[in-house]
């Protein structure tokens, strides 16, 4: 949870240089708070500063009232500390005030306004805002749909290791979408996703050994990534059970077995593609 704090920069340093050196105690003070969880005294020393235009300072504001520390939650108060913040040109409040217009949350609803606002974040280099411009793109959310559009903004993402970007990425080399299609690279793009764990992923590359798409159809190896999928988050308990689904009416007992066994040893190893490649390597041999 502290981690969502912004801490200074040398960038940061250097702008302090040039501001009233209380303002600068007040802010550490708080963020010294803030990181032993003393989030009511953190506030009390943000707020005064955050009122005086300190960006970080209202940045951190808004975190605190998206996820109530030490405030009643509020969203409203949340995308209005944002706000002020975004305007001043930081790019982690600009990524959240997109959050808040493309999901509604203490604002209207508002895909154009997201938009907008992961734009100004993209343009500074800010990873994840760059992976929801993209998806703007491919779908057309405030934006007329740009595939090609979506693509370079995934890619900006995937270079500096975003795992969804990365995994989106492979999705549009899938689907040929944007790029021409070509199961081979999208399947590279996946399995960068999922060495760093992203479940989508996992369950995607599951799909690639399940149709033999860039691979040779292999079920054993499509039902464990599956079901690792569902392991690693909870979310994609869906995807990855409608893929199983379809592979165990082609499965012998044998084949689940083995699948089952493969799953739990990548599931207890902190690098499980490379499991995977020691099972495929076995099957070489």
């Amino acid at each position: 949870m502290n981690m969502i704090f912004q801490k200074t920069a040398p960038l940061a340093l250097a702008l302090l240089l040039a501001s009233p050196i209380y303002l600068a105690a007040d802010f550490n003070q708080g963020l010294t708070a803030a990181m032993r969880g003393d989030y009511k005294t953190a506030f009390q020393e943000w707020l005064p500063i955050a009122k005086q235009g300190d960006s970080r300072a209202q940045y951190n504001l808004g975190v605190m009232y998206q996820f109530g520390f030490s405030v009643p939650k509020d969203y409203k108060k949340a995308a209005n500390w944002y706000r002020k913040a975004a305007q001043q040109g930081d790019a982690e409040a600009q990524y959240k005030l997109g959050l808040m217009y493309q999901f509604g949350f203490g604002v209207p609803q508002d895909d154009k306004e997201a938009v907008k606002w992961y734009g100004k974040a993209s343009e500074q280099g800010h990873a994840s805002a760059q992976d929801y411009l993209g998806s703007m793109y491919e779908r057309g959310n405030g934006v007329p749909q740009d595939h090609k559009e979506a693509v370079k903004w995934y890619r900006k993402a995937a270079e500096q290791g975003n795992a969804s970007a990365i995994n989106n990425l492979g999705h549009m080399y899938k689907n040929g979408n944007g790029v021409p299609k070509d199961y081979k690279e999208a399947l590279n793009w996946y399995r960068k996703a999922a060495e760093q764990g992203d479940a989508k992923a996992l369950n995607n590359l599951g799909g690639m050994y399940a149709l033999g798409m860039g691979v040779p159809e292999d079920y054993v190896i499509a039902y464990a990534l599956s079901n690792l999928s569902a392991s690693v988050d909870a979310s994609s308990t869906n995807d990855a059970s409608n893929l199983r689904s379809s592979l165990v009416l082609y499965m012998t007992p044998k084949q689940m077995e083995a699948g089952q066994a493969l799953s739990s040893k990548m599931y207890n190893s902190k690098h499980p593609i490379k499991v995977l490649d020691e099972y495929l390597g076995k099957k070489r041999d």
